[in-house]
Parts: structure tokens; sequence; C-alpha cells
């Protein structure tokens, strides 16, 4: 039997102090509802800091967090003994920044990416299931979500090819 969720989040908590504020993005992934959406919200206030340089700016900071997140979430997988801890959510924020970096800097434009963001990151169509199943924690936690961003951001090109976005 596996101890309760407070006692492995208390244990990881102390255990990896950095690494759990990074991963939680500072407790985005502590909520009890919907952890991986107020992670992908989480997102928001660091793209309004870097979206004044552009898609390269977004996509930078997008790989930075990428890179960041696999080893955060190994340190905090190992801590937990959980191969993808729920409260791990920098996976989220990496994957919404790929994907606002490819939306116009407008409301219709990030209610979009969340929404494509999200429907792809539940679904995980291929690889990202695989991904996530047969990677090593660290990597399999973030790319996952690079990849499901990749589809969210494959669906934007098309609404802005035919004009919805």
């Amino acid at each position: 039997m596996s101890p309760p969720k407070t006692l492995v989040l208390q244990r990881t908590k102390e255990r990896e102090k950095v690494a759990f504020w990074l991963g939680t993005w500072f407790g985005c992934g502590l909520s009890p509802r919907s952890p991986g959406t107020v992670g992908s919200l989480g997102a928001l206030p660091l793209y309004f800091l870097v979206v004044r340089f552009g898609p390269v700016g977004i996509g930078i900071t997008a790989l930075v967090i990428t890179l960041l997140g696999i080893v955060v979430s190994t340190r905090l997988a190992r801590a937990s003994g959980c191969n993808d801890p729920q409260f791990v959510v920098i996976d989220e924020v990496a994957g919404m920044l790929f994907t606002l970096a490819f939306v116009p800097a407008r409301w219709d434009g990030l209610l979009a990416a969340l929404v494509l963001f999200r429907l792809f990151d539940i679904l995980k169509p291929p690889p990202c299931r695989w991904i996530e199943k047969h990677l090593p924690p660290g990597p399999g936690i973030m790319l996952d979500d690079v990849f499901a961003a990749i589809w969210a951001i494959g669906m934007i090109l098309i609404f802005n090819k035919i004009g919805w976005l």
C-alpha cells in the first residue's frame, strides 16, 4: 500500500525544496482540482514577461524550461517514488510556452493555445503516451507535453491558414 498523498508531498518537499517549488510551478501543481490546467495557466505570467521578444524569445524560454524541467522532474520522481507525480506541472508550463509561441498575442490566441494544448495533453496522441511510458521519468514527464504542444501547434497552424486565428 502506498503512503497517503499528503505524506508523499510533505516528504518530497522536505527532500527537494527548490525542485519542489519549480516542479509545482510555485504551487500551481498543488491545486486540488485540475493541477495540469492550473499549471498551464501558471505559464502566462512568464509568457507576458517574454512575449516582447517575439516567438523566438518565447520558444527559447520554453526550451530552457524544458531542460530545467527534465532535471527537476527527475529529482521529484525519485524523491516521491512516483514515475509521474501529478503535482509536477513544469511540463505543462513548457508545453504551454511552446504552444503560445505560435499564436497571436491576443485573448483568442491565448485561449486557443490553452484549449488545444490541454486537449492534446489529456488525449496523449502518438507519440505522447509512448514517450510517457517508455522514457525515464524526467524526460518522459517533460517530453510527452512537448509533443502534445506539437499537436496543438499543428492545429493552430491550420487555424491560422483558414483564417480562424
